[in-house]
Parts: structure tokens; sequence; C-alpha cells
């Protein structure tokens, strides 16, 4: 299985919030900023910042592809 992160990319432009703001606001290595942009996988953890700092769930940022 895949998974994909477009969801992200449209909660950011929804928010207003750029990349890098996200990267700083949720402290975000650039390693780890690149992953996200190559839909590979990343910790819960860092899933779980993600949702913390857009005030969102897991499922409204990424989705499994079959």
């Amino acid at each position: 299985m895949l998974v994909d992160y477009k969801k992200l990319w449209i909660l950011l432009i929804e928010k207003k919030m750029s990349k890098p703001e996200l990267r700083k606001a949720a402290k975000l290595s650039p390693a780890t900023l690149t992953k996200l942009n190559k839909n590979e996988y990343v910790s819960m953890d860092v899933l779980v910042r993600i949702c913390k700092n857009l005030d969102c769930n897991i499922g409204d940022i990424v989705e499994i592809v079959k």
C-alpha cells in the first residue's frame, strides 16, 4: 500500500499556510518535508504534530492508496 499526502497540500492552501511555515510550526526536518513531498512513509509522531498544528485529524492529511 502507498500513502498520498495530497489532502495535506490542499489543507495548507485552504489555511493559507506555506510548506516552510508548516515545517517550522510542526518542527519538521527538511528531510521529513521531502518525504512528505515524495509520498513516502513518515512516523506517526510527525503526522500527529502536523495534525495538532493544523487542528485536524490524520484522515484529513493522508490517504492510503491500494
